[in-house]
């Protein structure tokens, strides 16, 4: 007799992707993955020179191809500043630039800003970390007074250990981005994050990370994951109503991390090769 299994559940989250799933700018890529996902992750690395950032027209057509394929943004703030500079003349112009950004972007009402606090990796002693915080404190503090809300801006979990995060998100009022395979190649623990920042996280950075290799690689498929990881990864999720946003960055990636997650969830879309 043949077994039959049951339905599989539907996703409770929100599910997006990148801005750069084909080799193209972020316009070309919306419009090809848009109609597929609830939400896209517009990637803005680079904050120089200024010509590398959208125009005001594309802002005005990303705003547009939001109602037409009924779809929200976030955005993932650039990474070629820091607010933890140990210079005070580079936090200023990391907090003016990031500020910038994010009124450019305003017109698209993103559901949160994903910022990184960069930390040399050599910052291991206990001193170090409470130097590191002093450092972004003074950071954040030149960049939230100019925030209409806190709140959405999301500081991601990096290769450092999460809680290091902890009494800035509090104090700032800030919100956390999750990235999962971050936890899993750097060796932190992913449902500890999940009931530490509990309803602070509005996004989650999900894609698989290949063990195989002497240094990990993150950024890959999710088939590349561990099961013991993936299966973690999907009994949290299963409880989580923000976003996941699969964090790869070719069609080939994307398309074996939505396979994988369909074999746990129902409503999951499917790309053409």
């Amino acid at each position: 007799m043949k077994e039959i299994k049951p339905p599989l559940p539907n996703r409770p989250f929100r599910l997006g992707t990148t801005s750069f799933i084909y080799p193209d700018h972020i316009i070309p890529n919306v419009r090809k993955i848009g109609a597929f996902f609830d939400e896209i992750e517009l990637l803005v690395f680079e904050s120089m020179p200024k010509g590398v950032l959208p125009s005001p027209a594309d802002i005005r057509e990303l705003a547009q191809l939001s109602k037409e394929l009924d779809l929200t943004y976030n955005i993932h703030l650039p990474t070629d500043i820091s607010l933890t500079d140990p210079s005070d003349t580079q936090k200023a112009k990391a907090a003016d630039t990031l500020l910038e950004v994010i009124q450019l972007f305003a017109p698209l009402t993103p559901t949160t800003h994903t910022l990184h606090l960069s930390m040399d990796r050599s910052m291991i002693r206990s001193e170090d970390l409470s130097a590191w915080e002093k450092q972004a404190e003074k950071g954040l503090g030149l960049l939230v007074p100019g925030l209409t809300d806190p709140g959405l801006v999301s500081l991601e979990t990096l290769w450092y250990a999460p809680g290091c995060l902890k009494n800035l998100v509090k104090n700032f009022g800030l919100s956390v981005c999750i990235d999962a395979g971050h936890h899993f190649k750097y060796g932190h623990d992913l449902k500890t994050s999940f009931e530490r920042f509990g309803e602070r996280i509005p996004v989650v950075h999900l894609h698989g990370v290949d063990f195989s290799k002497v240094t990990p690689k993150d950024h890959t498929s999710l088939d590349r994951l561990p099961h013991d990881l993936f299966h973690q990864t999907v009994e949290l999720l299963a409880a989580y109503n923000g976003v996941v946003s699969l964090e790869v960055f070719n069609l080939e990636n994307l398309n074996r991390s939505l396979v994988k997650l369909s074999t746990v969830f129902s409503n999951i879309p499917m790309l053409n090769p």
